[in-house]
């Protein structure tokens, strides 16, 4: 699977978010995607997944060489596109296991029985190392921050889109659920040779994983590409000094 990302400039309630972007991951790539606060980062990922209030207002968004500029969330979805939001929504009385299984029923790539369905389950959110009943639960009502960023990455590890997009899913965690979060990232990719952006503020997750490339965003711009190195500069001098 192939997300080319062509000039791309976003707006939302007619500011102006992301200003000229490019960018293209394919199977099995893993791709950092890093900046300050405010800088477009998330803005851009709403905008690649249909977001309605991020409108991309030029430049090309495409799956395998599909236009999708025009097409809904649930469209993307099905496509192959996966969206980790960064501050998770809580939502009283839907369960997680039915909300996981519809989600893949939508999508009609998984042949799984029931049975097989929820045993993967288990076994991902043992993985994780989520408390048994938590997956009982309503879609994150009442989870800690780290049980939600973890929830979204079960849904990740269900749903195996082509190309996933995480939003800082390590903001908020202990050092241990960072491993964690980490480890099954990396697993999930051996797994279905997907492609994933991962959004960051901090280098430690990037202990346990193997970048391809490291983009710098700035002014809803990515300004600077490299490989670890690039991480180091930034460490050492920030983003103001560093790019």
């Amino acid at each position: 699977m192939k997300l080319e990302i062509k000039n791309v400039c976003i707006e939302i309630g007619g500011n102006k978010v992301v200003d000229g972007t490019d960018l293209n991951v394919s199977s099995g790539e893993l791709h950092v995607l890093m900046g300050p606060n405010g800088c477009g980062k998330s803005s851009l990922a709403k905008g690649i997944m249909g977001h309605p209030d991020y409108k991309i207002k030029s430049g090309k968004v495409l799956v395998n060489g599909k236009e999708i500029n025009d097409l809904p969330a649930n469209e993307r979805a099905k496509l192959g596109l996966f969206l980790q939001f960064q501050e998770p929504v809580e939502i009283e009385g839907l369960g997680i296991l039915n909300f996981l299984n519809a989600a893949r029923n939508s999508m009609k790539r998984d042949t799984k029985s029931v049975r097989e369905f929820m045993n993967e389950v288990k076994e991902r959110s043992s993985g994780l190392k989520l408390k048994e009943d938590l997956v009982g639960r309503s879609l994150n009502a009442g989870f800690s921050g780290g049980e939600k960023k973890k929830v979204e990455i079960l849904q990740m590890q269900i749903l195996k889109p082509g190309i996933a997009i995480l939003d800082e899913p390590d903001s908020g965690l202990d050092v241990d659920a960072v491993k964690i979060v980490a480890e099954n990232i990396s697993r999930f990719m051996k797994e279905t040779g997907a492609g994933v952006i991962l959004i960051t503020h901090y280098s430690r997750i990037l202990e346990y994983l193997k970048p391809d490339q490291i983009h710098v965003m700035k002014n809803g711009r990515i300004i600077m590409e490299g490989g670890d190195e690039l991480v180091k500069k930034i460490e050492k001098e920030g983003y103001e000094n560093g790019v």
